[in-house]
């Protein structure tokens, strides 16, 4: 019934369609396997992509020729750029999106993709022969054979979901568990653990008064995520957010929900994050505060269902209710669904190699929340490089791994495989030691070309990022020529209340000043409007943050070229670390277990000391 393919894809949601388009777009024949074709890339929380240091992974993820950034600029129902008061690094795109087109297009653009097949069903278990993932088992009974397998099942392993004290098997409200597994894994000498996340009630949008809430509108200007040409909707066109409050008395009526929560009365053993924590965590934990924000969220144009962001809840659906009549615009509120939690299996990622291929079985990948993370954006990129690097060993070639330097795709992927993760992990600016050098605004810069070499960034793009560098070194060129007087700037800069040149100065001098923009330089002095003349804005922009942060971006290259020298000591794959005894036993039960593939990758283990790096470096003869 099958023909026999290089890579089946288990799961359909952010991770695997990024891993099957990734896969098929190097030349795989690939097999994407799901519960339910309706629900691909299904957003099983908040109708939204992007945030803070979520968006710069994102951009990444088009960089590298993947697909969510096209598809989040064709579904977006509003876009904001968050920290822009702060310095470029902190930037993050972040877009609303519309629930249902979101996942439309991506279904769309998977079906377009040459080599993708879709089947639907259960996967119940892996076809393992000589250490080799070499297919999958079906619920309905089939064999299907592959020469690499990639798992991304989301919160579907053993799955549970809890409302009040009512618990049931599923993956996602009204969807089943997936079962199997979990236990064959586990056979076959994996570790697991279980993990929490949540989700809000949904609201019908015609019961709320928006008249007591605070208006959130999107940007004046849309950037999008794709560095390609997409048609975007028009800033005038984008919905509104509002944001609203919880009170002590919404606080008080939540807490007689208590003993009947799930997670307080222990039947959810598993840890919930903690960056994202359910209104009752919110209410225990912070205890201090007596109010918390809300927001509200449209799920799309044309549906009046609404998500209620920072009101995740399993609090029995009476208590969820009541609670919310007592928020500011929801007193006649109706439910379409309360929030709940669930409950799910993931598996310890220390148990992975830099290519997320597993270190027990050969040709087995795993990306996305069985790792341990949470996030679309996380799972994304996960996927994106699980397929990247299925499609890679499949075919004998060399897995693509990004490094802390290049990508905060490095940083978790890094930070997964080096630290674990004992609660879900997502990604913050503050995880990134180099976030100057990783911005959202020059992602193409730094990994088009990574892309383009592998085969999945066209020649267009690859010329596009060319032309955009080669443009960006001109500006600066010209900037730093062009001499200004003191009386062709003067109205301009005391009308941005910086002192007036005493004698004349370069345009670069001049924008290296604080609350200088390029764009105000080019609107209000004619030379600096003439000079730049044809470049576009997007150039502009990566000109001035280049020339502003000139000192800074320096520093941090210095900082990675030295760190470098550890990351290119390669530590031999059969390296017997219990010949060290002068190795702390703690350092050698991690190396052992982790196998770190260069000195750099060692330094950075939890538990590991700068001395035992030291030891490890003398006896490699370093």
């Amino acid at each position: 019934m099958f023909q026999n393919y290089d890579i089946i894809v288990v799961g359909a949601g952010h991770a695997g369609c990024e891993a099957a388009a990734a896969a098929a777009n190097l030349g795989s024949k690939v097999l994407l396997v799901t519960m339910n074709l309706q629900t691909i890339a299904q957003m099983s929380c908040n109708p939204a992509m992007g945030g803070i240091a979520k968006g710069q992974i994102v951009r990444e993820i088009d960089a590298m020729g993947g697909y969510s950034g096209i598809v989040t600029d064709k579904s977006m129902i509003q876009f904001r750029m968050l920290n822009r008061s702060k310095g470029p690094a902190m930037w993050s795109p972040r877009v609303q999106s519309d629930r249902m087109l979101f996942a439309a297009t991506w279904r769309e653009m998977l079906e377009n993709t040459p080599n993708v097949d879709f089947y639907q069903d259960t996967v119940q278990g892996l076809i393992i022969e000589e250490g080799l993932a070499v297919g999958v088992t079906t619920g309905l009974g089939h064999q299907i054979r592959s020469k690499a397998v990639v798992l991304t099942n989301g919160t579907f392993l053993n799955g549970v979901i809890h409302i009040g004290e009512k618990n049931f098997g599923g993956g996602r409200m009204a969807e089943k568990a997936s079962t199997g597994i979990t236990e064959q894994l586990v056979f076959l000498g994996f570790e697991t653990d279980r993990l929490k996340t949540g989700t809000p009630p949904r609201i019908d949008g015609r019961s709320l008064d928006y008249s007591k809430m605070e208006e959130q509108k999107g940007d004046h200007e849309i950037v999008g995520f794709s560095y390609q040409s997409i048609d975007k909707i028009k800033p005038e066109q984008q919905k509104s957010c509002w944001i609203t409050y919880t009170n002590e008395k919404v606080h008080e009526l939540l807490k007689t929900g208590f003993e009947q929560s799930p997670m307080y009365q222990g039947r959810i053993q598993g840890t919930g994050p903690r960056y994202c924590p359910s209104i009752e965590d919110k209410i225990s934990r912070f205890a201090q505060r007596d109010r918390h924000q809300l927001f509200v969220e449209p799920e799309g144009f044309n549906t009046i269902e609404i998500y209620v962001n920072g009101f995740s809840t399993s609090l029995p659906e009476d208590v969820q209710l009541q609670a919310l009549k007592l928020v500011p615009g929801f007193e006649n509120c109706k439910m379409f669904r309360p929030g709940y939690a669930i409950e799910y299996d993931f598996f310890p990622p220390t148990q992975l190699k830099f290519s997320l291929e597993t270190k027990l079985i050969g040709n087995l990948f795993f990306a996305g929340q069985i790792n341990g993370t949470t996030g679309y954006e996380e799972a994304a990129c996960q996927g994106l490089m699980a397929g990247i690097n299925a499609h890679q060993k499949t075919r004998k070639l060399e897995p693509v791994i990004l490094k802390r330097s290049e990508a905060y795709i490095g940083v978790l992927i890094d930070d997964l495989i080096n630290k674990g993760t004992d609660e879900p992990y997502r990604m913050f600016t503050s995880r990134a030691e180099f976030r100057t050098l990783l911005r959202q605004d020059n992602a193409d810069l730094r990994l088009t070309e990574i892309s383009y070499r592998l085969g999945l960034a066209s020649q267009e793009r690859m010329d596009k990022v060319k032309a955009k560098r080669e443009n960006v070194e001109k500006i600066k060129i010209l900037l730093n020529s062009l001499s200004l007087d003191p009386e062709e700037t003067a109205v301009f800069l005391e009308s941005v209340q910086s002192s007036t040149l005493l004698s004349k100065q370069k345009a670069s001098q001049v924008l290296l000043r604080p609350m200088i923009g390029l764009n105000e330089m080019i609107k209000y002095i004619p030379k600096v409007k003439e000079a730049l003349t044809g470049f576009d804005n997007e150039t502009l922009e990566q000109a001035e943050i280049q020339i502003k942060y000139d000192t800074y971006i320096e520093k941090e290259k210095e900082l990675v070229s030295k760190m470098s020298q550890l990351e290119d000591l390669i530590i031999p794959d059969n390296f017997n670390y219990e010949k060290l005894v002068s190795l702390s036993n703690e350092a050698r039960q991690k190396f052992t277990k982790i196998k770190p593939r260069t000195l750099g990758q060692a330094s950075r283990i939890s538990g590991v000391n700068p001395s035992d790096v030291q030891i490890l470096m003398v006896f490699m003869g370093r």
